[in-house]
């Protein structure tokens, strides 16, 4: 049987070169792939995904018993056992360095109080606070005297739109904390990220901050991200936020915080592969992801304290596994490999996939997109009911959104811009790290924002798995569709918010 072979591999590599050759000739335009067509098996693979079957999942990830998967913790380890067992169930390969997982050694810094400083110096409206009306976040000593305070005011979304790093680098910036007000709140801190204010000063009469937080996450081989942080909780911090006017003030800032106490800890990545069957594309693989981590839990006080994450990202995860189970079941793989990943501390600060980005265990170069999920169950949005639809942050940003919405039509599921949130959310989740890679990397959401984000609420039983399921579909067949796709994904050099992910591709693939 063997000759016999010969002349099909003779033909493969003549067409190959073939191609090669046209490719460099003027105004060549590849073939464009062949129509989809759902066939029976594809069909079948699509029904697989079940709400009953979400449902069992998301009741165990965002189970008491879990205490809320803080980075790190008991419970975040139990998530990720749990995970690799379904992947594992799945028939999927091993993606990581140990197994399924993908080992990460980080650092833990828990905050010194000892010989705290804090005073703000405005005339009548000086302040000063102790260190418990203090929560402090830091990676290093801190010792500021008089420097300039910038404020920003959370209220008025002009402001947070408007100013530029220039005008904060080097201040104290002072921000309140208004549960009415998240969104311009979040946003301004994602702005933060890109300048260098010395310390970002949060002021929180709201009680949603605890007095007694969690260690602050670092990777010891990775510069920090992001300036030090304090949030004060008196009443007097209001009043004193309340008398500056909005920008650069007249105000001073001293602050003096010890160095941070440090432990360390092993986290995980999980992550599964289910091989492509193509011969020339099995070597290339999209991501299909979510964060299985949450905020843990209230360090004190009565009645439920633990932030079960259901929406924030257990519907993510679960959905993540029911696909990989759905799309194992085909008899005959996609043509490109698939790789299904969960990512450990993104509530943290998108650690797990800044680490897979630094550490891949696939060539990025060889990574043609990332579909990332985040808070697929809820639909009781804040802006009304989300039934049967769905968004993509940085929606003009690539063309993986094409993909995304041909699925979204054959299944019965709306794929549209939020134009007030899809490209401010961007940002805000894992997408973002394999994104300033250069891979074409969006988040699939469905409720931005609802009553119970970031709150003890967000529990099980509020998620609407009807919807999910079908949600599930969608997002099952859009990865079909880019892992058989000639033409994977592609950034939009038309638009000049994406012009920094598209040089990043384009220097990975020189």
């Amino acid at each position: 049987m063997r000759p016999a072979a010969l002349p099909d591999r003779f033909m493969r590599k003549t067409a190959f070169l073939l191609v090669a050759w046209l490719t460099c000739l003027p105004g060549f335009q590849p073939p464009k792939s062949p129509k989809f067509a759902m066939t029976p098996e594809i069909q079948g693979a699509l029904d697989g995904i079940r709400a009953d079957s979400l449902r069992g999942d998301l009741s165990f990830i965002a189970s008491d018993l879990l205490e809320g998967r803080n980075t790190p913790s008991r419970g975040l380890d139990i998530a990720a056992e749990y995970i690799a067992a379904q992947f594992r169930r799945a028939g999927l390969e091993p993606g990581g360095d140990d197994g399924y997982f993908q080992t990460a050694r980080m650092a833990v810094l828990e905050p010194d109080p000892t010989g705290f400083v804090l005073h703000f110096s405005h005339g009548k409206h000086d302040l000063a606070a102790g260190a418990g009306d203090a929560v402090i976040n830091t990676s290093a000593a801190l010792d500021l005297d008089k420097v300039p305070i910038f404020k920003l005011d959370p209220s008025d979304e002009s402001p947070v739109e408007r100013f530029t790093a220039a005008e904060v680098n080097g201040k104290a910036v002072l921000i309140e904390f208004r549960r009415n007000e998240q969104r311009n709140y979040r946003a301004a801190m994602r702005r933060l990220r890109d300048a260098t204010p010395v310390v970002i000063i949060s002021v929180d009469t709201t009680g949603a901050t605890e007095r007694s937080p969690q260690g602050r996450l670092v990777d010891p081989d990775e510069p920090v991200r992001g300036a030090p942080r304090i949030t004060l909780l008196s009443p007097e911090a209001a009043s004193f936020y309340a008398s500056l006017r909005a920008g650069l003030t007249d105000a001073g800032a001293t602050i003096h915080v010890a160095a941070p106490r440090q432990t360390t800890a092993r986290l995980h990545n999980v992550i599964g592969i289910l091989r492509g069957s193509d011969p020339q594309l099995k070597d290339t693989c999209e991501l299909l992801t979510a964060h299985y981590d949450h905020l843990g839990e209230k360090p004190d006080g009565e009645g439920d304290r633990i932030f079960n994450g259901a929406n924030d990202d257990g519907s993510g995860t679960v959905s993540v596994m029911e696909v990989a189970r759905a799309l194992s079941r085909l008899p005959q793989h996609p043509r490109r490999s698939i790789v299904f990943m969960t990512f450990f501390g993104e509530e943290k600060g998108l650690f797990g996939s800044r680490y897979y980005a630094h550490h891949p265990t696939w060539p990025l170069e060889k990574i043609v997109a990332q579909l990332n999920l985040e808070q697929v169950g809820r639909t009781d949005s804040t802006e009304g009911p989300q039934i049967s639809n769905a968004t993509l942050t940085g929606f003009s940003f690539s063309n993986l959104t094409d993909f995304v919405g041909e699925a979204g039509k054959l299944t019965g599921i709306k794929i549209y811009n939020n134009p007030r949130n899809s490209d401010a959310y961007f940002s805000a989740s894992d997408n973002l790290s394999l994104a300033e890679a250069g891979v074409p990397a969006q988040t699939l959401c469905v409720a931005f924002d609802y009553s119970d984000y970031h709150a003890v609420g967000d529990e099980w039983q509020k998620i609407n798995y009807d919807n999910m399921a079908k949600v599930d579909r969608a997002v099952a067949l859009a990865v079909l569709l880019v892992a058989d796709s000639d033409q994977p994904p592609h950034w939009n050099a038309d638009n000049p918010k994406a012009a920094g992910y598209l040089k990043a591709w384009r220097e990975r693939h020189k």
